[in-house]
């Protein structure tokens, strides 16, 4: 290897150690830039309509209405809308600012633990048996 002098070496040194800095640099950019990797939520079996209109009677019908908003909103037309999103329905901030869609696999998430699936949500109420919740989706889906 060759023998630089001192005022050789020393800028070259610094020049290594700028391109290490940068790419340290640049490599945490781009780890930033990765997409957050998609939450896997798990689709509930299918469930029993009439089982699940019971259960709503017996269960939601407290703080939801189907057609009109209570202390909840209105569920007709639940499945597929984005959620957050009813109009006339005062939805927390997080609610409103989330970029779900109401699906099988959200509305199960949803039902089992609404704090997980959007922290700083206002429903005080969650589903622990996985068949209740199915059927509950199975009939929330028949509300067109």
């Amino acid at each position: 290897m060759p023998a630089f002098s001192p005022a050789v070496r020393r800028p070259v040194f610094l020049a290594r150690r700028s391109v290490i800095a940068l790419a340290l640099v640049l490599m945490g950019v781009a780890a930033q830039a990765q997409p957050a990797p998609a939450r896997e939520w798990t689709s509930p079996p299918p469930g029993d309509v009439a089982r699940g209109a019971a259960l709503y009677q017996e269960r939601c019908t407290a703080c939801h209405a189907i057609d009109g908003n209570k202390i909840g909103p209105a569920h007709r037309g639940v499945m597929g809308r984005r959620v957050g999103s009813l109009p006339g329905y005062k939805y927390s901030d997080e609610l409103a600012r989330s970029r779900l869609r109401w699906t099988p696999q959200t509305l199960n998430a949803w039902l089992q633990d609404p704090e997980e699936l959007v922290a700083g949500q206002r429903m005080g109420f969650q589903v622990d048996d996985a068949r209740e919740r199915a059927d509950l989706i199975a009939y929330l889906g028949t509300l067109k």
